[in-house]
């Protein structure tokens, strides 16, 4: 699979984790984005299932083991060079729950952490793209709705 300058969109996912009313991220290894913050998420393998994807890459990622909850948004990134596609992903964002495991930082992510509300609304205080700013405040909010309702899943 050619990830960069592609033939076609490639798939993958991507996980709002929130606990205790903050949000996982990971700090990218890899390019696209190389050395910004995002949520933790990767590439879908042949055979593999939306959700099991997810688990997978969030275990991958950052040694948590998680449920996957509900779809936040299914959205497209693109990414060019001059008129070329040098990356064309399409993601599937869950909001996900902890289920187990211990935190640490690993495979493409240099470092995770916990992060507040404030600091992913902050400009500039994390190197966040708008898009991902998007998705973990959608995420956010329908964790945060769960907690108020009463209705969240354990």
């Amino acid at each position: 699979m050619q990830r960069e300058f592609p033939e076609a969109p490639l798939v993958g996912v991507g996980a709002v984790i929130v606990q205790d009313g903050r949000v996982l991220l990971i700090r990218r290894g890899t390019e696209p984005l190389l050395g910004h913050w995002s949520l933790p998420g990767g590439m879908l393998e042949l055979g593999e299932s939306l959700t099991g994807g997810v688990i997978r890459e969030v275990s991958e990622e950052t040694g948590l083991t998680v449920k996957a909850v509900e779809l936040v948004e299914l959205l497209d990134r693109i990414h060019l060079e001059g008129e070329q596609v040098r990356y064309h992903y399409v993601i599937a964002d869950y909001l996900c729950r902890v289920v187990g495991g211990a935190l640490k930082a690993a495979s493409d992510a240099d470092a995770v952490r916990w992060v507040e509300r404030a600091e992913w609304n902050s400009h500039g205080a994390l190197r966040l793209d708008p898009v991902t700013v998007r998705v973990i405040e959608a995420g956010w909010q329908r964790a945060r709705s769960w907690d108020t309702e009463g209705q969240r899943e354990r």
